[in-house]
């Protein structure tokens, strides 16, 4: 299969311990002996902060957001360097980059591409733009809930929902830059539009990104 795997950085970048992303290395590797893989890094607590500090420097939202996307491609660069000759040793600042690179035959890794865009919408676009028959998002959570687990005691996984229903749940979210929650509607409008089967499953086990491909974990998005 043709497979994109969008990671958020909070899931990659755990406590700088770089042996965690060494264990990601060897899961994606695996994957990307079978499979046709493309992958996609969030920014997660370091981009947070740096855009955290240039908002209260006066930045547009549009600034922040360039900022983090600078966070998002340093962390895929830490990824590159773990997956060593298995990846393109560049970051690919946009579709058509990533569509060349790909030509390598080397595993492309990127972060984000442009302000207003989170990376899971980078990742839903790139997957349009390769014609992918899956799109994997690893979080910090199990899956998608009706509210945030962290806060409520009644927050229900949904096993599966329509792309649609995920609008209407995330329509009231804030997308200021680095308050991304799971997918903006950039992100859920291409899911729905190109019809790509998405299953978001919790990262912070690296296995649960291999089981993606062939068990029913997580939440399945139905275009």
């Amino acid at each position: 299969m043709k497979i994109v795997l969008t990671m958020g950085g909070s899931v990659l970048i755990q406590d700088n311990d770089y042996k965690k992303i060494g264990e990601y290395a060897e899961i994606i590797s695996e994957m990307n002996t079978e499979h046709k893989l493309f992958v996609v890094v969030g920014g997660g607590k370091p981009a947070r902060d740096y855009i955290s500090m240039v908002r209260g420097l006066g930045a547009s939202e549009a600034l922040c957001d360039d900022v983090g996307i600078d966070v998002t491609r340093l962390n895929a660069r830490l990824l590159i360097t773990a997956l060593g000759d298995v990846a393109y040793p560049k970051v690919p600042h946009n579709f058509m980059e990533a569509m060349e690179y790909s030509e390598s035959g080397k595993l492309v890794v990127m972060g984000g591409t442009e302000p207003a865009h989170s990376t899971d919408a980078v990742g839903s676009i790139l997957a349009e733009f390769v014609g992918a028959d899956l799109l994997i998002n690893a979080t910090s959570v199990d899956g998608l809930y009706t509210k945030d687990p962290h806060k409520y005691d009644d927050a229900v996984m949904l096993k599966e929902i329509t792309a649609s229903d995920m609008m209407e749940i995330l329509s009231n979210k804030d997308t200021k830059a680095g308050t991304y929650e799971f997918f903006d509607n950039t992100a859920i409008e291409i899911i729905k539009r190109s019809k790509i089967k998405t299953v978001i499953v919790n990262g912070n086990d690296p296995e649960n990104i291999l089981k993606a491909i062939f068990k029913n974990i997580g939440t399945t998005i139905l275009p």
